[in-house]
């Protein structure tokens, strides 16, 4: 269990925006859910929790989750783009390989 009888060690993580990430270590009382974490993280200010998604160890999980000491939780922020949109817009906007000369061409 935990270091002292009945309490829990845990890591919540949150990453508002794109290369930025905040970390808070708390100690929680044994039977703690996921959801518990992050409203005792304050990571999301007055912010409401509705379109994030949760999760333990890089696996989502519901927020009524009981925890284990030493989790990780994490706090997902919904996606602004779709990855493969992303994608497709980055390579849209490379500029067009030219092709090597053909040798022997006159």
């Amino acid at each position: 269990m935990g270091h002292a009888e009945g309490l829990l060690q845990v890591e919540v993580v949150f990453s508002a925006a794109a290369r930025t990430v905040e970390i808070r270590q708390l100690t929680l009382s044994a039977g703690s859910t996921l959801a518990d974490a992050v409203r005792a993280s304050g990571l999301l200010g007055d912010a409401s929790p509705e379109g994030l998604a949760f999760g333990i160890w890089g696996r989502r999980q519901p927020p009524s989750t009981v925890l284990r000491d030493r989790d990780r939780v994490e706090i997902y922020r919904a996606l602004t783009v779709d990855p493969k949109e992303a994608r497709r817009l980055r390579y849209k906007g490379q500029p067009k390989k030219k092709r090597p000369a053909q040798a022997g061409r006159s």
